[in-house]
């Protein structure tokens, strides 16, 4: 790069910017970060923008057909994009949308002016790399801020981030926690991917799959797990839902 700053530019399309949030929460580490680096777009925290960028931050799931000319646009002129948080690496929450028909859809949420626009852009939802390349994830609803510093700090220093592939179940047992099924709960840690210290298990709740689930996880000792506990694959199934939606019909079609 010439000996000058990466420039690093920050994207949202169909999200609540939570996880660009995440990243303004760096508060004691912005001051190092700016001095490494030269944001040039951030919707979040600047009103400047350039087209003239290294590093893309995307936020968000894709649902309109003006999004995805965007984001090939982002993609051609990186050289990294990196998809922020489960929106844009998932799908995330928004998949939810996809249960129904965009007709149903366009009437539920504008009602009797769905009518008067039949030409509202809206397109079942996407993650990114449904339509682009995507180099490196950062997994979560909404990311770890150690995770983005982490990343960022190996994208600085040229090398590949180092993304964690186990289950959520190990960082659960590191912190101590008690396994929910044990309380007579379902969970997804088994098959989650793991980076987020089990924050919702630790809290009192369980695993929802925010993260998406980890490469070949072991389903059949999930299942073995299941039946102990007097549950059904079924009802995990409809857990996975929630946040993974997208992902369980891109596997029925035979996608990656």
């Amino acid at each position: 790069m010439n000996g000058e700053k990466p420039k690093v530019a920050f994207f949202s399309f169909t999200c609540c910017e939570g996880c660009q949030l995440a990243v303004l929460s760096c508060e004691k580490e912005l001051p190092d970060i700016l001095s490494l680096v030269n944001i040039v777009n951030f919707r979040e925290a600047m009103t400047g923008k350039s087209d003239d960028y290294d590093i893309a931050f995307v936020e968000g799931s894709i649902s309109r057909k003006e999004e995805i000319k965007k984001l090939k646009k982002i993609r051609k002129k990186a050289k990294v994009v990196v998809a922020l948080g489960a929106c844009s690496s998932t799908g995330g929450l928004n998949c939810l949308k996809n249960r129904f028909p965009m007709e149903e859809v366009k009437k539920i949420v504008y009602g009797k002016g769905a009518s008067r626009y039949p030409i509202l852009d809206t397109i079942p939802v996407m993650p990114i790399d449904s339509i682009v390349k995507v180099d490196y994830y950062i997994h979560g609803c909404p990311i770890p801020k150690k995770e983005f510093l982490s990343v960022l700090t190996s994208l600085l220093l040229g090398k590949s981030p180092e993304i964690p592939n186990h289950p959520v179940c190990v960082d659960c047992k590191l912190a101590g926690n008690i396994c929910v099924f044990e309380k007579g709960m379902r969970c997804l840690g088994p098959i989650t991917r793991a980076g987020c210290d089990a924050v919702c298990v630790t809290y009192g709740t369980y695993c929802w799959g925010c993260r998406g689930p980890v490469d070949n996880p072991n389903t059949q000792a999930h299942a073995e797990t299941l039946k102990r506990y007097g549950l059904t694959v079924d009802g995990v199934m409809k857990m996975l839902d929630l946040y993974g939606r997208c992902r369980k019909a891109r596997t029925q079609k035979g996608n990656r």
